[in-house]
């Protein structure tokens, strides 16, 4: 075991094992009645599913905090796929027994926003003997994410870690898990972080046994910060987009979108620029359904069906034609503002396009962030998303 790290869950999120101690800020665990529906796509639309299941102890809390700054590059890379898929994340935080938490799941949402915001609650703590519950965590992501059900959906785990998995005489196997991975057609991929003796053979075993790749990368993850000349920019269009946001729905729902972009507000550069480049490719100003004319846009509701009660406190008085001019002219402004947006992008997705081909040729690619993205194109494939 190490010291630990990351990941919580927003509503609806399933709590595996363990008493958490009282910490600082605890994020909420809810227990579901049953795994949440996954929305209907187009026939024509490919379907990528993503858990990554992370050793959250000390010693990993550098590669949680660059993962932190790289969730949306990964999400974003994903997304400029041909066809454009849909993308729904997961994640499992996994310990030790003894630890504050043996696992600590966040269920597959296509509501990046809200995993984004539970990542970001996290600090690194406690840990000491080395072997982890990495059977545990895999089972939970193996057996108790709401994986799609369709064919055809690529399904992939992503185990980052450190040490390799503890023996109890009364918990899991990796390799049963391995056996019900395949059974599912889920692929587990490995990333093994640092060379601490034992956690090699397991990573490949795993990998192997699951139709996964494996990868070694350093200690920290080694992320490579790619800044462009477009950050500054699109930080500032950020915040112009967050004064057209209309949050809407119950209590929680407002203030859920209004807690995610200012989060996203206060985030580096270059994953600000990464959230914006992902929004303007789903044509969303927020991930989530609490903001309104996303949600009018996607035809969840129509505007005379808005009850005052869903509304911000500086709306509900209104008329129904104040409201709908309101909501018309902050439309316009958001219409121009991602205009802007998706040209930036354009040439943003270009820059650093090529920056990743100049870190290739010189060899800097044993980073977290880049095996992600290597094994999910090569793997993808197979299920008909091509990458340029």
């Amino acid at each position: 075991m190490k010291t630990h790290l990351f990941l919580s869950s927003f509503a609806a999120v399933s709590l595996s094992t363990s008493a958490l101690a009282a910490k600082p800020e605890p994020p909420a665990v809810v227990t579901p009645a049953a795994p949440p529906a996954v929305a209907p796509l187009p026939a024509q639309q490919k379907v990528v599913e993503v858990c990554f299941v992370l050793d959250t102890t000390g010693s990993m809390s550098g590669l949680i905090e660059g993962a932190k700054q790289k969730i949306w590059a990964i999400a974003n890379d994903i997304v400029s796929a041909k066809p454009r898929p849909s993308v729904r994340f997961g994640l499992v935080g996994y310990r030790d027994r003894g630890d504050d938490y043996v696992t600590r799941p966040v269920v597959l949402t296509d509501d990046l926003d809200a995993i984004y915001e539970q990542l970001n609650k996290f600090q690194a703590d406690g840990g000491g003997d080395t072997p982890e519950s990495v059977s545990e965590a895999l089972h939970e992501a193996v057996n108790e994410m709401p994986w799609s059900g369709k064919s055809g959906v690529f399904k992939v785990i992503y185990l980052v870690g450190d040490a390799p998995p503890q023996k109890y005489r009364d918990g899991k196997r990796w390799q049963d898990v391995c056996k019900t991975a395949t059974k599912n057609d889920i692929l587990i991929n490995t990333i093994q972080c640092g060379n601490l003796a034992g956690t090699a053979e397991a990573w490949k075993g795993i990998a192997s046994n699951a139709g996964g790749a494996y990868a070694l990368i350093p200690q920290d993850g080694n992320m490579q910060e790619i800044a462009a000349p477009q950050d500054k920019e699109l930080q500032e269009l950020n915040v112009k987009i967050g004064g057209t946001l209309i949050p809407w729905g119950s209590a929680d729902d407002r203030s859920a979108t209004l807690a995610k972009q200012s989060l996203a507000e206060a985030a580096a550069p270059a994953a600000a620029a990464s959230r914006l480049s992902f929004n303007s490719k789903t044509a969303k100003a927020v991930q989530g359904s609490g903001e309104l004319i996303d949600a009018l846009k996607e035809g969840k509701i129509k505007l005379d069906a808005v009850k005052p009660g869903d509304l911000p406190d500086s709306l509900r008085k209104l008329s129904p034609d104040e409201l709908k001019a309101h909501v018309a002219q902050q439309q316009a402004e958001r219409e121009t503002l991602q205009k802007r947006i998706a040209e930036l992008v354009k040439e943003r997705d270009a820059f650093v396009k090529e920056e990743r081909q100049r870190l290739a040729a010189e060899k800097k690619t044993d980073s977290f962030d880049e095996q992600v993205a290597q094994t999910l194109r090569a793997q993808a494939k197979e299920k008909g998303i091509a990458f340029e």
